[in-house]
């Protein structure tokens, strides 16, 4: 398999650090509000690529976190924490809050039809969640400090980004180059010894005074930075080095350059070999913000009638590394092409003796470009092309009775992959069969009435009738 590595910048050929399995850290969501469809899209690209990691025959650890506390506003260290701006908003408390976009995210997730990661089972599920890894934060802090790699002020515990030749090597920004581009009226805290030192654990004191979320440590009562939960969990989950850490790009320059500084700085190991990275999206050409009444989330889809994954087929549209933009129209597209392949997979009921022979190994041949495709950094749109041009020989074709297993294989086989549900389906009922005959038999009579009578009782239960040279194929409406 083939990725494109943020930190090399090319692509790469894979190579997992042990030859049992692939351990492989993706950044979850921050629970202060409903996710929006730019953090579903990065959801439905982990996904993917893990999905394509198993086809490939490679046993997957994966682990997720879950961010209730410490992320302030700022990816950096101003502003307030976006979980007590939320409990603000919603008039709950922080744990209240937590929970419910909690719940929120994972009924998101489901629908979309997202595996769960599977190499750690906590106290709340397989999510690593922030909070149930304070000791593991507190313990990192520690390490640091004796290390000399972090400090102590009034406010905070800083990591000491100076202490580190090739800090920022990630987003190829030197440090002497982001020294020249802070502005120093953002710093909160006078004490810092460098504008980019960052945060590892707050103390409950100044503009944190009243701070809701608090843990003892050590140094004094406080909470861990943004920064810090990752790198904990994934040294008590996965240990360093992993192989695949993944993000938006906009954790490029700030969230991911400091995980690398403070795990590399405190076990002296790499933290990840592969570093993905996927694009942003885009609405109607613009940022995606409230202000502009262009912030989606799920239930906006939902509620306008598309099915979940019509819109998980839409992000599989564009390539991780590219930009999307969203439109409506767009995902009316997607869902009319949803219907499409879900119409394709609905073929193995509609088998014929009269179709043509297919190759002896045509499914397999197919499975084998897909998985070509899919195994080269990911390729979706190239993979749905070929998808398409399969779907429109076999509706021009049809099926073979012999042909039915192995093509009832490929679907299992694309859903296993790209995620999409399309054998998630039954075959019609006898009446409905019976429907399709008398409307056949009428239309040979050349009784019309009858055969758009028939068409019609059809359209009632749900079904649309296409009519091919070897008969008419249904579809679901």
């Amino acid at each position: 398999m083939k990725v494109y590595n943020t930190a090399s910048r090319q692509v790469e050929d894979l190579k997992s650090v042990s030859q049992d399995s692939l351990k492989l850290y993706t950044c979850g969501p921050t629970v202060y509000d409903y996710a929006q469809i730019g953090n579903l899209r990065a959801f439905v690209f982990d996904d993917t690529l893990r999905r394509v990691l198993a086809a490939s025959g490679i046993n997957v650890q994966h682990v997720m976190n879950i961010t209730d506390v410490g992320h302030l506003v700022s990816d950096e260290d101003e502003g307030e924490d976006k979980l007590e701006r939320g409990a603000a908003r919603e008039h709950k408390s922080v744990w209240e809050v937590a929970e419910f976009f909690i719940k929120a995210f994972l009924e998101d997730i489901k629908a979309l039809n997202i595996l769960e990661p599977n190499a750690y089972h906590g106290p709340h599920g397989v999510y690593a969640r922030a909070t149930d890894f304070i000791d593991e934060q507190v313990k990192l802090v520690q390490r640091l400090l004796e290390k000399g790699f972090a400090y102590q002020t009034e406010q905070a515990i800083y990591f000491d980004v100076s202490r580190l030749a090739d800090y920022g090597r990630l987003s190829g920004q030197k440090l002497s180059d982001k020294e020249t581009g802070a502005r120093a009226e953002v710093v909160t805290d006078s004490h810092k010894r460098n504008p980019q030192d960052f945060a590892l654990w707050f103390f409950t004191v100044g503009r944190f005074a009243d701070h809701n979320m608090r843990w003892p440590s050590p140094w004094g009562e406080g909470f861990p930075g943004w920064h810090l939960e990752c790198s904990a969990i994934i040294h008590a989950t996965l240990g360093e080095p992993i192989d695949i850490h993944t993000g938006g790009v906009d954790h490029i320059g700030t969230h991911h350059t400091n995980e690398i500084a403070q795990s590399e700085a405190a076990y002296g190991a790499p933290l990840a070999n592969y570093w993905m990275h996927n694009e942003h999206l885009l609405v109607d050409g613009q940022k995606m913000s409230k202000s502009k009444a262009n912030f989606y989330t799920l239930a906006d889809i939902t509620d306008k009638g598309f099915d979940p994954l019509a819109l998980r087929l839409l992000f599989l549209q564009s390539h991780y590394r590219s930009q999307m933009n969203f439109g409506w129209e767009a995902l009316e597209a997607a869902a009319k092409k949803y219907k499409d392949f879900q119409a394709l997979a609905d073929l193995r009921f509609q088998s014929r003796s009269e179709a043509p022979e297919l190759s002896e190994n045509y499914f397999q041949d197919k499975q084998a470009e897909i998985l070509d495709k899919l195994t080269d950094d990911l390729a979706t749109p190239a993979t749905l092309a070929l998808l398409e041009e399969i779907s429109d020989q076999l509706f021009n074709s049809g099926l073979r009775p012999e042909s039915v297993e192995p093509f009832s294989d490929f679907i299992k086989f694309i859903d296993d992959t790209l995620g999409l549900e399309l054998m998630d389906s039954s075959d019609i009922t006898d009446d409905q069969k019976q429907l399709i005959q008398d409307r056949e038999a009428a239309r040979h009579n050349s009784d019309w009435a009858a055969a758009d009578t028939a068409r019609e009782q059809l359209l009632e239960h749900g079904l649309e009738i296409n009519d091919t040279k070897l008969g008419p194929i249904w579809r679901r409406a």
